[in-house]
């Protein structure tokens, strides 16, 4: 096997990105804005379903979670092997017309056995997304601009949660909830359409730069198995994905909790989560995403350790914040004190994306990148917001007023479990370097 491109590898004299990049980047970015915000619409709207059909928070953290995730992850997989084999930009598009059209179903339910179908379903269209979207800006941005290429494009999950917030609760507050998933379902077709008609696929590998005196990365078509087992064999990316899975396990937790917890314990409305609480996640994510990426970018080449270090720190800065989020009596200085994880607790995706993509060969960057995904969503998608539903309703027996206060409390062991794991990452990381001859 020829050996993958090293994460510490000086980057090639390569021109800036041109025009067209930063309009794919930013096409991108927009499809990967829907796919979250289809993906959130239903935690944002939780507290208007609840009352009209009746669910539990239980149910509400199964359907977010465990259902969604369980086809989520199972359909990426061959996806992602059939995006490294054919046309990334057309697979790319097929799944977003798909996901799209399932949430047009989700407003359409009438039942919650017609509203897991529905998600299920979307889960099977998101499938296709993100991976072949990282491949796709790896082969129009050079090593050494993929940390901030990356990082902008991983502003599709504040973005996509924010306008999910500002637009899905105010078409909510005016009409329905069931508006909401039409109206944005809608859009996401449209989108479909435009990249499929404007993007084109670019060559594989055709940026990167050789190590000294190896051969150009091969570009026939990698095979299943041995990119399955080339990613599971390797401490560095099978640790990285369990640190990330940690760490979704409590994002995502909060995530698919903190409007019904901001409405139902916090005294917020409809309408004031629409407006402040988008801004918050808005703005205080995007700049974590785009700082991560940034600090990638200047400090990843000299120090392979930063890949893993930038993340831990984040999460060490995130948890006094998160505490104090949890424990404020009112929603207003709820908010102010969640400013802070928000900024922090997404310091590890930007380095977890470029350090898959820089160490893997051109033509198993969309599996490696779904494998990431499958470790990472299993535990995190699959079990966070599962969890956290389930404690709510285990308090809500003895505790019905503060149900879910007290099962956030129960995520703070958590972002220790993960911040352990970066830093183990972290010691094999500069092992590896070491042996290399890096630093």
């Amino acid at each position: 096997m020829t050996a993958a491109p090293s994460p510490l590898q000086a980057p090639a004299a390569h021109p800036p990105p041109d025009a067209r990049a930063w309009y794919v980047l930013g096409a991108l970015c927009f499809v990967y804005v829907l796919n979250f915000l289809d993906r959130q619409l239903l935690s944002i709207l939780a507290k208007p379903i609840q009352d009209d059909l009746g669910v539990t928070d239980g149910q509400l953290g199964l359907i977010s979670g465990l259902y969604f995730a369980l086809f989520y992850c199972t359909i990426s997989i061959p996806v992602a092997w059939l995006a490294d084999r054919a046309n990334r930009v057309k697979v790319l598009s097929i799944a977003c017309a798909l996901w799209s059209a399932a949430t047009v179903a989700c407003g359409l339910s009438a039942t919650y056995p017609q509203l897991v179908a529905a998600r299920m379903a979307v889960g099977v269209g998101e499938a296709g997304g993100v991976p072949p979207s990282y491949a796709i800006i790896t082969d129009y941005f050079a090593p050494g601009r993929r940390g901030t290429a990356l990082g902008l494009f991983n502003l599709g999950p504040p973005l996509g949660q924010a306008m999910g917030v500002a637009f899905g609760a105010s078409i909510a507050a005016a009409y329905s909830w069931r508006s909401a998933f039409v109206v944005l379902g809608v859009v996401g077709i449209v989108a479909a359409l435009v990249v499929w008609l404007t993007i084109r696929e670019p060559k594989r590998g055709g940026l990167d730069q050789p190590a000294a005196g190896a051969a150009p990365a091969p570009m026939e078509k990698a095979g299943f198995m041995e990119t399955v087992s080339m990613f599971f064999r390797r401490k560095d990316l099978l640790l990285l994905s369990l640190a990330c899975g940690a760490t979704q396990f409590v994002t995502y937790a909060v995530m698919n909790f903190t409007v019904l917890f901001l409405m139902r314990e916090k005294g917020m409305s409809l309408g004031e989560v629409a407006l402040y609480y988008a801004l918050l996640i808005g703005v205080g994510i995007s700049l974590g995403m785009y700082a991560s990426g940034r600090l990638i970018d200047r400090y990843s080449v000299r120090y392979r350790q930063a890949y893993a270090l930038i993340p831990a720190v984040g999460l060490v800065g995130a948890v006094p914040f998160f505490a104090g989020f949890v424990w404020a009596p009112g929603w207003e200085l709820a908010l102010l004190f969640l400013i802070g994880p928000t900024f922090f607790n997404y310091f590890y995706l930007s380095p977890a994306v470029a350090l898959v993509q820089e160490a893997v060969r051109p033509n198993q960057r969309v599996m490696s990148g779904a494998l990431l995904l499958l470790v990472m969503n299993l535990i995190g998608l699959g079990l966070g917001p599962t969890y956290l539903g389930a404690a709510s309703d285990y308090f809500r027996a003895t505790n019905p007023g503060n149900s879910l206060q007290l099962a956030f409390y129960t995520l703070i062991p958590f972002y220790f479990l993960a911040i352990g794991m970066f830093l183990m990452l972290a010691r094999v990381l500069k092992g590896m370097a070491n042996r290399n001859g890096g630093r």
